[in-house]
């Protein structure tokens, strides 16, 4: 049963980080990025580092994150596991690919520079 488990976690990094590259590599998320007024969290969404962003900013990413999570819920359905855990695999992962001096946000809600 462990065995089993641990297989399907490692299925679900994999799945998550051809989600996450595909998202990270998307050219609109960059500069905002590189500006910090955006960063990955580890709940597995973008998040607003500064509340008082643009309203395209705002928007970008709440796009983004809706496609997130349409994506983490898929892979929850077809691993079936829960939407929290592939969240959780996803938030990682994203922190994990995220370029030095960009920002990241822990669990604590803590936001700092990688």
């Amino acid at each position: 049963m462990k065995r089993d488990n641990w297989i399907t976690n490692i299925f679900l990094a994999l799945l998550i980080s051809l989600l996450t590259i595909s998202v990270a590599v998307a050219s609109p998320l960059t500069q905002p990025k590189a500006d910090g007024l955006i960063g990955e969290q580890s709940n597995g969404y973008l998040g607003l580092v500064h509340q008082d962003v643009a309203v395209d900013i705002k928007k970008l990413v709440n796009e983004t994150n809706s496609k997130r999570k349409a994506g983490y819920q898929k892979i929850a359905s077809t691993q079936g596991t829960s939407l929290a855990d592939v969240e959780k695999i996803g938030g990682n992962t994203a922190i994990k690919k995220t370029l030095k001096g960009n920002y990241i946000r822990d669990a604590n809600g803590v936001w700092q520079k990688k």
